[in-house]
Formats: C-alpha cells, sequence, structure tokens
C-alpha cells in the first residue's frame, strides 16, 4: 500500500508564495522505487475535473509545467527522503483547488491518490 501525505497549504493572498510536500511513505510500486517514477503535481477545483499541474522525470533533470503556472511553479524532488516539492509563487485566485501529488512510469499512474492539501489563494 503506497500512501501519498500532502502537506503545506493554507490561505494566501494574491501574489504570495507556498511550498507544498508530498511524501511518499514506504513507496514501493511494482518493485520499484520511487526514484523509477515520474512523480506529477494535480490540483482539483470545486465542481471541476482533476487537472494536471507539473511533472518531474524520475531523475529530476526534466521538467513540464501547464501553460497557467509556467513561470510562477517550480517542482523538485528529493529521492532519498521520497518527497516531491512544489514551490508556488506569484499565486492568484485562479489556483485555488486542492493539490494532490501521484507518480507514473509505463504503465500509467499508481492507483493511489492521498488527501490532498488545500490551496486558498483570496483577497
Amino acid at each position: 500500500q503506497v500512501r501519498f501525505v500532502e502537506s503545506g497549504g493554507g490561505l494566501v493572498q494574491p501574489g504570495g508564495s507556498l511550498r507544498l510536500s508530498c511524501v511518499a511513505s514506504r513507496f514501493t510500486f511494482s518493485n520499484y522505487a520511487l526514484s523509477s517514477f515520474d512523480v506529477s503535481w494535480y490540483r482539483q477545483a470545486p465542481g471541476k475535473e482533476r487537472d494536471l499541474v507539473a511533472t518531474i522525470s524520475s531523475a529530476g533533470g526534466t521538467t513540464n509545467y501547464a501553460d497557467s503556472v509556467k513561470g510562477r511553479f517550480t517542482i523538485s524532488r528529493d529521492n532519498a527522503k521520497n518527497t516531491v516539492y512544489l514551490q508556488m509563487n506569484s499565486l492568484k485566485p485562479e489556483d485555488t483547488a486542492v493539490y494532490y501529488c501521484n507518480a507514473a512510469g509505463p504503465l500509467g499512474r499508481t492507483p493511489y491518490w492521498g488527501q490532498g492539501t488545500q490551496v486558498t489563494v483570496s483577497s
């Protein structure tokens, strides 16, 4: 059983910053460690679909971002700690959502989702 634990969310004013953390506890999936998987952050606003926000490659050398967050968010990882981070700067009200992380390999995402962490951007 893989468990993702997201933290670091909160209430922030527009233009503010937050750093989210995702810890994958005791991660072993398909007999591989987290270091063999891409990791992504997703977000879901009330009444909307869950959208991909950012992805980082297994070794951390390649990152991709949704157009809506390019230049404002930075994804990073520490494989020794089984932890992935999302630094969010210049936050906008449109960023308000519950943020989740998950890992993916050739067969897709793991079937496990954490509780997420709430980010609220409001003046």
